[in-house]
């Protein structure tokens, strides 16, 4: 038995202009998360509609859920422009539901129908009353909202809707370079940062022995998670001993982690360029410790022109903590590795710093011989949604 499966653009449609490229996109990505299985999908400028076995129906829905640019996934009854199939086919779903008060909503593209909206609505309301004992029409809080589609080819019946994720379908507004520690906050910023488009790759800053494979690990599945959302994320681990222990021999204990971001920065920056991506990513949140008060992510933000998106710098972490469990990093993220960013912590970092001061420290050792030995011996991993599970890691 053949399913059909409704596809809702939401927001691409309000694109002018654009519209036909992101509604493209979005036929790829589907295309890709579907592999594998038989499916026929037709695209049409406000839907698109996947035609699937019933057997498939339950593992096609579970993947359109994490297919970032899908407003609304419906599966719905397809009949013919014929006002007799689709009574019949309105009450036949009608008396599969419990209810007492319903709607009939009706949206027809198909001008050419011999009824309009308004029409159809009322027919349709009173063949139902008449055939169902008990319920009443309610047009303003129904229990049942029943929708009717008249398109140019055939009519489509749905009662129930999943939600999706909306936004815009990865990739279609570039590459974005997210810097990902193994925290909860960088994981988040690159869920948001493919929510508007932007496909991902990551850099992650090991300082080994002070840091743990674990922890490479920890951000490797992290990566798995993410890939839920996209097709692939290529993860670009850098070598970071030598640079953070030089920070730590020469440089004022308070003014550690400041000069340790501008290093991370410069390099990201360099690496960004090389890879064609247009932004850096990262989970930086306004005064959630030393090195994101205002006055540091200035001092720290000094050594790039590359435009830095921060989508959680205004989130409150309960709010942050909610979307990790939502997209299922966050048990990952809460497992005691320590990254860059939390070995040689000192006791007190400075929470204003002045750029004069850390220029003047910089000059003391010869970081751009120690920033070109990094980039030289990155290691590169190239991770695809194959590899990823929405059950949880816990290594």
């Amino acid at each position: 038995m053949k399913q059909i499966i409704l596809i809702k653009y939401g927001e691409l449609t309000t694109k002018k202009g654009h519209t036909k490229y992101f509604i493209n996109c979005l036929y790829k990505n589907i295309n890709h998360k579907l592999k594998g299985i038989s499916v026929s999908i037709k695209l049409e400028m406000k839907r698109m509609f996947i035609e699937l076995d019933d057997k498939d129906l339950d593992i096609v829905l579970d993947r359109l859920k994490y297919i970032f640019g899908i407003h609304a996934i419906v599966v719905c009854s397809k009949v013919e422009n014929n006002i007799d199939d689709i009574k019949k086919k309105a009450l036949e779903l009608m008396k599969k539901e419990v209810f007492t008060s319903f709607k009939v909503q009706t949206k027809r593209s198909y001008k050419n129908f011999s009824l309009n909206s308004l029409e159809i609505n009322k027919l349709m309301g009173t063949y139902i009353l008449e055939n169902i004992a008990n319920i009443k029409v309610n047009v303003h809080n129904p229990d049942i909202l029943i929708n009717i589609e008249i398109r140019n080819s055939n009519t489509y019946i749905y009662v129930d809707e999943i939600k999706g994720l909306g936004g815009y379908p990865v990739g279609i507004l570039g590459k974005g370079m997210l810097m990902l520690s193994g925290g909860i906050d960088s994981p988040v910023a690159g869920y948001l940062a493919m929510k508007r488009g932007v496909e991902l790759e990551c850099i992650y800053f090991e300082s080994i022995p002070h840091t743990s494979i674990e922890a490479r690990n920890k951000v490797i599945n992290l990566i798995k998670k993410l890939t839920m959302y996209t097709r692939k994320i290529t993860l670009h681990i850098v070598p970071f001993t030598q640079l953070q222990e030089t920070i730590y021999k020469n440089i004022d204990s308070k003014y550690m982690i400041t000069i340790m971001r501008r290093m991370m920065y410069r390099i990201t920056e360099i690496l960004a360029k090389k890879t064609k991506s247009l932004i850096i990513i990262n989970g930086e949140n306004i005064g959630q410790v030393a090195s994101q008060t205002l006055e540091s992510i200035n001092v720290i933000n000094e050594v790039t022109n590359m435009p830095i998106i921060r989508p959680v710098s205004c989130m409150d972490k309960l709010e942050i903590i909610a979307i990790a469990k939502k997209i299922n990093t966050y048990n990952i993220s809460i497992l005691p590795y320590q990254d860059c960013c939390t070995v040689f912590v000192p006791e007190h970092p400075i929470v204003k710093p002045q750029l004069k001061d850390v220029l003047e420290m910089e000059e003391s050792f010869n970081y751009q011989n120690l920033i070109d030995k990094c980039l030289n011996d990155i290691i590169t991993i190239k991770i695809d949604d194959s590899q990823a599970s929405m059950q949880d890691d816990l290594l």
